[in-house]
């Protein structure tokens, strides 16, 4: 997408500990909030947000001091951030990658993919997801070790981003997917790159309200569904996820941090799920939960 309009940065550096509180700060009053650093060590983490509109500087401070009531709130650095064209920008940045068997590729790699390779055609745009993130790569990595034991016959993919996690699904199950995201954006580059890697027949690329979706509701229950979100969200949905879960079926969860994961398997152990896998990439925990059949 060429153009746009401008956003706004608001980003802290800080100790592993404050992460969490910085995003439930963040979160209410960003489009999306990310946080980078090194699971194994406590210092050095990158907190950011980036909201559509200037921020309200005095309800931002209101917010960090009750998150930090002992009077040590971390300082904002707040930037305004010009509208790019991040397509042509990042396109050439974007390597072929390799992970497992899947070949993830953008437009501009005109080299026939590695034989025995599943070939995923996708160009860095506007829409989460080119398996380059450890919680993606994850997830794609579980699936081609999950694959020979599933059959689905409906897959879900909550929160599709750039659609990834479906395609590659419809490229290996040759089945129906439904792929949602509360983004507009998301849903139609989902379309649009399921089309390119000929599934667009397969994958229904809709933006609703997640599982509250008429669409979702109606193609229930599958027999895979996918969450790459982030921790707090797939904790709250783990009782819609079993809802929405074929008896026997799988889930491959990711987007969380290593400390995060005994929390989200919990939420889903109380809904009946069990863990029979789980990898870690770059500080992310990818999750292979399974329900009783």
């Amino acid at each position: 997408m060429t153009g746009g309009r401008f956003q706004w940065s608001i980003a802290f550096s800080v100790k592993m500990d404050a992460v969490p509180f910085l995003e439930a700060c963040l979160e209410p009053v960003c489009l999306a909030v990310t946080a980078f650093g090194d699971s194994d060590t406590d210092d050095d983490w990158r907190v950011e947000g980036i909201a559509a509109d200037e921020p309200d500087r005095a309800q931002l401070k209101a917010a960090l001091n009750a998150a930090f009531p002992d009077g040590d709130a971390p300082t904002p650095v707040i930037d305004l951030i010009p509208p790019k064209d991040w397509l042509t920008e990042n396109l050439f940045e974007f390597p072929p990658l390799t992970v497992g068997r899947f070949f993830v590729h953008g437009s501009h790699v005109d080299d026939a993919p590695p034989l025995g390779m599943v070939p995923i055609m996708l160009d860095a745009g506007t829409a989460f997801g080119s398996g380059e993130h450890g919680s993606t790569a994850g997830c794609l990595t579980l699936l081609e070790k999950t694959a020979p034991r599933l059959k689905p016959r409906r897959v879900l993919d909550m929160g599709c981003g750039s659609g990834i996690l479906g395609i590659a699904a419809a490229k290996l199950f040759r089945c129906p997917v439904v792929a949602t995201d509360i983004d507009d954006e998301a849903a139609r580059v989902t379309a649009f790159n399921a089309d390119r890697n000929d599934v667009g027949h397969l994958v229904s690329a809709v933006s609703g309200p997640g599982y509250a979706s008429p669409v979702v509701r109606a193609a229930k229950p599958y027999d895979l569904i996918f969450e790459n979100i982030l921790a707090r969200p797939i904790r709250k949905l783990s009782k819609d996820l079993a809802r929405h879960l074929a008896p026997g079926g799988t889930a491959i969860l990711s987007g969380l941090l290593v400390r995060d994961a005994p929390l989200v398997i919990t939420a889903h152990r109380r809904q009946g799920l069990r863990l029979v896998r789980h990898m870690t990439i770059n500080g992310w925990r990818s999750l292979v939960m399974k329900k009783p059949g």
